[in-house]
């Protein structure tokens, strides 16, 4: 077969990818409501990762069949189905997710909400394993429905924590991390060979809470003391009968017998898909009108530049923030953060933008499942701060350094000749270490670094510098913690969030508010080949692939206002 004979059917085949996709966004976004019948109930499969919001939709459409899950779009469509007198019930259909436990929690608010209505909510295991994030939703509904021949693994939270300092050496490779304070453990797992004393502290303190948090709301939820909910942890696995016996789910049915239990003395009951239910506007049901609230997503590390999918750029969300708060027609922002830091510039050009924002309109923060550090950094200014229970967030601190692979570079055979004009030119050069009087003038920029930064969060929270040096030097609280602390303001959802917003804009609290939404719909270009940071683009373990992405997130910049590479409990 000739060249241009295989350059044609490459052709052929994009053309054709992209035909179908544009086919499938222009179905999803411009095809009519779907007409729903009463006494319908509304289907949601709740599986695999759930982000904030995101806009590239349209491969993600084409292969699976449905928009990828957001806390934006569930969060709207529970809201949506309680306001809705066609929508009886809601069946969760609930697998793994891929999430922290400020999320869960987040749905689990909104699950509770619905409920006020007076509408019935299931949850359908078909297998659960290490499914505690999972059963701490499934708590909130009505009925918890295991197949019969199911397994419910609750057991517990926690896991092994890596450190690769010996590996990095037989390789060649030494870290030189220099950070502010004690706690500031974003470089452990490349400088130490386990936890340092204080990493412990802060694991075993974060760990413990949110281990508390759970027992605590599963108890209440299933009726049983706390301590029995730990001997049922401890236990571990529990297949559908002994589930069932134990009092942590309500019924055993297969997939064909729920229909029946959803019908509740109804002739009929109809199913409508949660991607169908999405395009029914939220306007027909009086939501999503009158005055405006701009809703403004920060995801992601925290970057100088422009935003790509699933990243924060400085410029890109020091623009939108810009815009809202000039917008005479907005009345209020709400800044939804989800990030684990990143750049301390960039984070400081965005902290400059919400100063000047909140002395145009209200301005409120909500975190998700994790803001510290530069997510912190943004969001420190507002005029409140919302959290979930679980939100990790505080680690006031900085960290800098860079990766010295002058010993692997010997083993590969690879030599280098050293050529400068300046004698600190080539001081972040991976072909040597630091000198003590380079790691000096490095503690000392970060050391400088930290202190605008506990004299930011000073001004920001109405605290002294010592104070927010006592509960700072890099250390993660939980969203109860750092509410004790006060780091933040209050405990609640966005939901939470957008009533602060409106009470400060004199809008009644039974008044509903159109929500202005950055980002906005990203194109598809960028969304194939846009900058997303957070895959390597391998089939490894998503712990190696997060080592992965800080490697190259730490080769951008030189000081970072970072959280360590994973803290989530699993």
């Amino acid at each position: 077969m000739r060249k241009g004979t295989y350059v044609l059917i490459i052709f052929l085949v994009f053309f054709f990818l992209f035909l179908a996709t544009i086919i499938s966004f222009i179905y999803y976004e411009f095809a009519k409501p779907p007409s729903i019948k009463a006494h319908s109930y509304l289907e949601i499969n709740l599986s695999g990762e759930i982000m904030e919001r995101t806009a590239p939709d349209f491969l993600f459409t084409l292969f699976a069949g449905r928009k990828p899950l957001t806390m934006y779009n569930l969060w709207m469509n529970i809201r949506k189905a309680k306001m809705d007198a066609r929508v009886d019930s809601l069946l969760i259909h609930l697998s793994y997710l891929q999430c922290g436990w400020a999320k869960i929690n987040e749905l689990r608010e909104a699950i509770l909400d619905f409920k006020k209505s007076g509408k019935k909510v299931y949850a359908y295991v078909e297998e659960g394993f290490e499914f505690d994030k999972e059963y701490y939703l499934a708590t909130a509904c009505d009925k918890v429905i295991l197949h019969p021949l199911g397994s419910l693994n609750i057991n517990g939270i926690g896991g092994y924590f890596p450190f690769l300092k010996k590996a990095l050496a037989e390789l060649g490779i030494a870290a030189e991390f220099e950070h502010v304070e004690e706690y500031k453990t974003a470089a452990n797992i490349f400088t130490e060979k386990g936890f340092t004393p204080a990493h412990k502290e802060m694991m075993v303190s974060l760990y413990g809470d949110l281990f508390s948090q759970y027992v605590k709301t599963i108890a209440q939820a299933r009726g049983k003391s706390e301590n029995k909910i730990k001997e049922l942890i401890d236990q571990g696995f529990f297949y559908g009968e002994k589930a069932l016996n134990e009092g942590l789910i309500d019924e055993l049915l297969f997939p064909d017998q729920i229909e029946n239990l959803l019908k509740e003395n109804k002739k009929r009951i109809n199913k409508i898909s949660f991607e169908q239910y999405s395009r029914v506007k939220p306007s027909s049901l009086g939501l999503n009108k009158g005055k405006k609230i701009a809703l403004i997503y920060g995801s992601g590390p925290i970057y100088t530049g422009v935003s790509y999918y699933q990243t924060i750029g400085s410029k890109t969300v020091a623009h939108w923030i810009r815009r809202a708060s000039r917008d005479n027609s907005i009345a209020a922002v709400v800044f939804r953060v989800d990030s684990p830091g990143g750049s301390a510039v960039a984070s400081d050009v965005i902290w400059r933008e919400v100063v000047l924002a909140k002395n145009e309109k209200p301005f409120i923060v909500s975190m998700s499942d994790v803001a510290g550090s530069g997510g912190y950094w943004i969001s420190m200014a507002a005029h409140e701060i919302v959290v979930h229970p679980q939100t990790l967030t505080g680690s006031i601190g900085v960290v800098a350094g860079k990766f010295d692979m002058s010993g692997l570079y010997e083993k590969l055979g690879i030599t280098s000749e050293r050529l400068t004009f300046g004698k600190r030119a080539d001081i972040f050069s991976s072909f040597r270490g630091f000198t003590q009087e380079e790691r000096k003038l490095l503690k000392d920029q970060i050391l400088w670094i930290y202190k605008q930064f506990l004299k930011k969060v000073a001004e920001g929270r109405n605290m002294t510098e010592d104070e927010v040096d006592k509960i700072g030097k890099g250390r993660v609280w939980t969203g109860n913690q750092a509410k004790e602390l006060g780091l933040v303001d209050k405990i609640g959802s966005l939901s939470t969030a957008i009533a602060i917003a409106k009470e400060r804009s004199g809008i009644p609290a039974e008044e509903e508010v159109r929500l202005v939404i950055w980002p906005k719909k990203i194109s598809f270009l960028k969304a194939l080949f846009g900058r997303k940071e957070t895959k390597s683009g391998l089939n490894l373990d998503s712990r190696l692939e997060r080592i992965i992405s800080i490697i190259k997130f730490l080769e951008r910049d030189n000081v970072w206002a970072l959280m360590p590479i994973w803290i989530e409990p699993e």
